[in-house]
């Protein structure tokens, strides 16, 4: 991708939700909605304190996070929809363990 957030942006790609309920039900896509996780594709230098230090991000690329229904602003890059927010719209990372990688 030849795109680079600025301060404390950050470019996150949504992950496709699950198209099936628990009991077996399909969703149909018209009826599903948006996930509100996702994976980190890029990430800016960070933002500046009051006295001009840089203060790097928590977040890496690579990581799934976890945002707001109504967070960042959609853009289309590269043909790839993709989610462009400051790194407070975000709320959590989502930790894999040893035993979940080893499932999937």
């Amino acid at each position: 991708m030849a795109f680079r957030p600025l301060h404390d942006r950050v470019v996150v790609k949504r992950v496709e939700a699950e198209q099936k309920t628990a009991g077996g039900i399909i969703i149909p896509g018209t009826a599903q909605e948006k996930p509100q996780e996702g994976e980190v594709i890029a990430v800016g230098p960070g933002a500046r304190d009051e006295s001009g230090k840089l203060v790097s991000l928590d977040v890496k690329v690579g990581d799934r996070v976890l945002f707001g229904k109504w967070s960042g602003t959609e853009v289309k890059i590269d043909g790839q929809d993709l989610l462009i927010m400051k790194e407070s719209d975000i709320m959590g990372i989502v930790e894999t363990t040893a035993a979940a990688k080893k499932a999937a």
